[in-house]
């Protein structure tokens, strides 16, 4: 083959191949990026306003149509103060998450040792802090805190929380299958309608999940009850199984670890 045949093998199949898995890539990872941080209903609002203003010009509706041009840059900005958390969640995950690679996923047994630990500290009314990082990177809190990098065990996150060690009262963050740190530091949340028995550590887990797409696991001092925080909400008083089944959802255990946990569970 020549070069002019090559060349036109690469214009007529190759590059038109390339510009379709291109756009398909990033078509995916924008509704991925939508869906997780709950800005559909932006996209939803956007596109009724275009499908109305889209309606207005066709029928030649002078009127509506001057208003909605008159309208515009206000609507703009009005969209940008309404659903700015969302706003910022899309541009921290471009800006921190990784999009070409998937971060690893702590597994089944790892998870079973965390809510182990969890339901030890409820029994004796020891609260506790637990995020698991997803998508997007939580190096500035994972600063605050005092580096691990260490394996998830029962033992270790016990030994953190049940005792009046410096790292009790802060976060722990487990990240990459391993805990990155622990005496961490996080956000508070500035929902204003929050139940006023929540403390410090259920309105921190609440400003994680405003901020990021992390998942919190709280262990409440006061009542040993166990909750978790994400997608700026919090889930209060849930059953150990039930916590098992929304970890499992929400940081998306590969099937073989599914029938391990699954197997463990009928031995016992």
């Amino acid at each position: 083959m020549n070069a002019a045949a090559i060349g036109l093998f690469f214009t007529t199949y190759v590059r038109p191949a390339l510009d379709i898995l291109l756009l398909s890539f990033l078509v995916y990872k924008t509704y991925e990026i939508l869906v997780k941080t709950q800005a559909v209903q932006l996209v939803k609002g956007t596109l009724i306003l275009v499908a109305f203003y889209a309606a207005a010009y066709f029928l030649q509706l002078t009127t509506v149509t001057w208003i909605l041009n008159v309208l515009a840059p206000g609507l703009v900005i009005a969209i940008a103060i309404v659903f700015q958390p969302e706003l910022r969640k899309i541009f921290m995950r471009l800006g921190q998450g990784s999009i070409f690679r998937g971060a690893s996923r702590p597994r089944v047994t790892q998870i079973e040792a965390v809510i182990n630990a969890a339901e030890m500290l409820s029994s004796i009314r020891r609260g506790a802090l637990i995020v698991f990082a997803r998508n997007v990177g939580l190096k500035n809190i994972v600063d605050t805190g005092t580096r691990l990098d260490s394996l998830i065990s029962s033992s270790l996150i016990v030994t953190i929380f049940s005792y009046d060690t410096p790292l009790h009262d802060g976060a722990l963050i487990v990240q990459d299958g391993r805990i990155a740190a622990a005496g961490c530091f996080l956000p508070l949340s500035e929902q204003q309608d929050i139940r006023k028995s929540f403390g410090t550590r259920h309105r921190a887990a609440l400003g994680l999940s405003e901020e990021a797409d992390a998942v919190v696991l709280v262990v409440s001092e006061e009542t040993g009850a166990l909750s978790l925080a994400y997608e700026s909400k919090l889930y209060y008083g849930l059953s150990p199984e039930q916590i098992r089944k929304r970890l499992g959802e929400l940081l998306e255990f590969p099937e073989e670890d599914a029938d391990e946990v699954e197997e463990t569970t009928v031995a016992e």
